[in-house]
């Protein structure tokens, strides 16, 4: 068999060197599991990357794709429409509390943050407050890597190379490493003050100047960084207080992954905007959508009723494909009671999580729902180097997990069994006792 050419594809989000002088490469997935092409079975501890939250290889999606792609591969997504975006919209809002109740399609977790941001500004212009244009993000954010969404962001490695980004944007403290919180079991107890920097950027901006606050309700990419008790009804009374939407960015935490529908649910704070992607198809199209409350859509419905309200959308906007797929994902999260069966697990999952407390490696352990972030402490002079060592004896030892820096995340599939679990951490305890 010829050997394949890796030389033409520039990966994301890896090092490329690296990885094509020792490949790592899928061949299918199943269930719980990917198979490596040779032939071993690899454990996915990360729902592929955040986003396979009812496993691989599911019987109603693929048959959704099939059947949709015999149907109407394709529809033009300005001035016509198909069923099936229609059906999927009023499906997802009644996931959603309140007004939440409007939804637009996008491609990804990426752009269902620039089309929030834009309509966040373009509300505040709507309404008569054209001088609204300001976007507050959080040190530690991460909101994709499109423009808007790196400007807000918080993530140094993800912005050093781009230049200035966007102008107009500042930055809510992180609430990683507070004093007191170390070894939280769940939220931790300290820093719902942390939420009060927000009066800091009111004072130094003033509220008629900002448009939006974009915050994830749990730092996922940053390394599993847990909100304190508190704060996120904090940030919402400030914002609600100060005339400035609230964007809750859930690409992430949606579909199931805390054992309520979305954060949203889980905490009971309800923000103006919820970005959304990942879980939304299980990771197998291409799809985001953003949740507007009524009165957003409400202020665009102004004008003449032929007028364009909101000039922004993707060539593949609710894509048929698509749609089908995200409807065939919401029937297996449905009939298998995923949205909430990790509230069953998460007593579970948080005490294998904490019994790694003892290892000498281990500085932080954090956890909520079915995610786990397990901070080592970083080598001398050669930071993320000890987790990333972790990350490749896991996949020796079959198991994918995630690394950030030095933390190691995991957010398994939520089709996840306990006998899962036990083989996850057991192997990280014996990797992470012998890492130097």
């Amino acid at each position: 068999m010829k050997k394949q050419n890796l030389d033409n594809y520039w990966m994301p989000f890896t090092a490329n060197r690296q990885f094509k002088s020792n490949p790592r490469l899928v061949e299918s997935a199943d269930g719980m599991y990917f198979t490596l092409a040779d032939g071993r079975k690899l454990l996915d501890g990360i729902a592929g990357l955040w986003c396979c939250n009812a496993g691989h290889n599911r019987p109603r999606i693929v048959e959704a794709i099939r059947e949709q792609a015999g149907k109407l591969d394709y529809a033009p997504a300005f001035q016509m429409g198909h069923h099936k975006q229609f059906e999927l919209a009023e499906r997802l809002a009644g996931h959603m509390p309140g007004d939440l109740n409007k939804v637009f399609f996008t491609n990804s977790g990426s752009e269902s943050v620039e089309t929030a941001l834009k309509m966040a500004i373009a509300y505040h212009r709507a309404n008569g407050e054209g001088h609204r244009t300001r976007l507050i993000g959080r040190e530690k954010g991460y909101h994709g890597v499109n423009f808007g969404g790196m400007s807000v962001g918080g993530m140094p490695a993800n912005r050093k190379m781009f230049g200035s980004l966007v102008a107009g944007v500042d930055h809510l403290r992180h609430t990683h490493g507070i004093e007191g919180n170390e070894f939280s079991k769940g939220l931790p107890e300290n820093g719902a003050e942390y939420a009060n920097d927000l009066i800091r950027m009111i004072e130094l901006h003033d509220a008629s100047t900002i448009a939006a606050v974009i915050v994830e309700p749990l730092a996922g990419s940053a390394g599993v960084i847990l909100p304190p008790k508190g704060y996120l009804e904090r940030l919402r009374k400030i914002c609600t207080d100060n005339g400035i939407l609230l964007i809750f960015d859930e690409v992430i935490t949606g579909f199931g992954r805390l054992g309520a529908p979305f954060a949203v649910n889980y905490f009971g704070v309800e923000p103006d905007l919820v970005t959304t992607a990942k879980g939304l198809t299980n990771g197998v199209v291409p799809m985001g959508a953003v949740f507007a409350q009524d009165f957003i859509y409400d202020t665009f419905m102004t004008g003449p009723a032929n007028a364009v309200e909101f000039f922004h959308g993707y060539t593949y906007s609710g894509n048929p494909m698509a749609c089908a797929t995200a409807l065939g994902v919401l029937d297996t999260y449905e009939e298998d009671g995923l949205l909430t069966r990790a509230s069953t697990l998460a007593d579970y999952w948080q005490e294998k999580v904490h019994a790694l407390r003892d290892l000498e490696h281990v500085i932080d352990l954090r956890n909520l729902g079915l995610i786990a972030g397990i901070e080592l402490r970083p080598r001398e002079g050669a930071p993320t180097a000890r987790a990333f060592d972790a990350f490749l004896q896991a996949y020796d030892a079959g198991l994918l997990i995630r690394t950030t820096g030095d933390t190691i995340a995991l957010s398994p599939p939520l089709i996840i069994e306990k006998e899962h679990i036990d083989f996850a951490f057991d192997t990280l305890r014996k990797i992470i006792a012998n890492l130097d």
